[in-house]
């Protein structure tokens, strides 16, 4: 390619990205008219299963037009159309999104993953206050984490929703890469302060490298970047982010001790925002049970009876009686599914109660 060239492809460009930024202000326009028409209807303005569905259509065209030639990867296309659904979302409405602060946690990490960067980031200092500010209006959504693919349930979380009025829509899996951050280099590290979930993830390679360093649970991985900041000898593990937020080193990447550690957390919305059926969902819920001999077997025989799987199950101390328990479950379906409308109305007569925490797409 000579110069000549090279300036006819740089014009094409130019005039590609001029048609793109069109159409880019098009679909705004389509978006704010359906945003004025949902808001008529009584429709909440946050459809995940809508989006699920956009990005389950892209990622079928992508592939026929990887057959003519097309070289971008279905996670291009899903990043790329996530923050175009994440303008034209902040557009309609300005999104405001709570999460476990400060700055630079791994949940701010997976809630961007999840609403794009169109977002007016909330950091709090505990999950008590990102539910109670979501259900005051002071958020529009809140993103906490529920289950931890190596060290399992995030059993805080479970009692918060039971208690809590509002309603689980969405579900994010986002893989977590710790890393050692600090100013100080490794042989002079003798603090590491983190959450201590991301303690546990990383406890083989700190023992590794740091076995002299005190490791010091903090209440998010962002504090932790906070205090190693101003602390010398000290470090953090936490998310790559943090780093460029807190003015630390990145002294080592991915230190966490199992490959595929993955995080799974709950977006939650004021009560009754359940989204549409997707055709591939989760539903949420806890219930007690009577005090007697085989009454958790009589449950999971309804759910059985009716053909729908339970894909977790937890019990926690109920705190309402000395040695009562509630149970938690995630079963694959949703509220508006035949099948589990069933197995609920069944399982009135084996319960003391029960409570939908929410119906919502199932995250890949």
């Amino acid at each position: 390619m000579d110069h000549e060239e090279l300036s006819i492809e740089r014009a094409r460009i130019d005039a590609i990205d001029e048609e793109i930024l069109r159409l880019l202000q098009e679909r705004v326009g389509c978006a704010l008219r359906v945003g004025a028409t949902k808001k008529d209807l009584g429709l909440p303005l946050f459809d995940p299963a809508r989006e699920s569905r956009i990005y389950d259509r892209l990622n079928a065209l992508n592939a026929a037009l990887k057959q003519e030639g097309s070289t971008l990867p279905d996670a291009a296309i899903v990043a790329i159309f996530r923050e175009i659904i994440s303008a034209c979302r902040n557009a309609e409405h300005p999104v405001r999104v709570a999460f476990l602060g400060p700055a630079g946690t791994n949940t701010q990490e997976a809630a961007t993953s999840y609403f794009g960067s169109a977002f007016a980031p909330l950091p709090l200092g505990t999950p008590d206050e990102v539910c109670k500010v979501v259900s005051n209006g002071g958020a529009d959504f809140g993103v906490l984490a529920i289950e931890n693919s190596t060290h399992g349930i995030v059993s805080p979380t479970l009692d918060l929703l039971a208690d809590s009025n509002l309603s689980i829509c969405a579900e994010i899996k986002w893989t977590i890469h710790a890393c050692l951050l600090s100013n100080t280099e490794l042989g002079k590290i003798t603090t590491v302060y983190s959450h201590e979930q991301a303690l546990a993830q990383c406890r083989g390679w700190l023992a590794s490298h740091l076995p002299g360093a005190a490791l010091v649970p903090v209440t998010s991985t962002a504090r932790g970047a906070e205090m190693a900041k101003s602390e010398s000898g000290a470090a953090a593990v936490g998310a790559s982010i943090a780093a460029n937020i807190y003015g630390l080193q990145i002294v080592a990447k991915n230190i966490e001790d199992l490959a595929n550690n993955t995080t799974r957390f709950f977006v939650v919305g004021a009560g009754g925002s359940t989204p549409f059926p997707s055709g591939r969902d989760k539903t949420s819920l806890t219930f007690l049970v009577p005090h007697k001999a085989g009454a958790l077997v009589e449950v999971l025989g309804v759910f059985t009876k009716h053909k729908v799987n339970l894909s977790m199950i937890q019990s926690r101390p109920s705190r309402q009686e000395t040695w009562e328990y509630r149970f938690f479950a995630d079963v694959q379906a949703h509220r508006e599914d035949q099948a589990l409308k069933n197995a609920l109305e069944e399982l009135q007569n084996h319960t003391v109660s029960y409570k939908i925490l929410g119906s919502y797409p199932e995250a890949d």
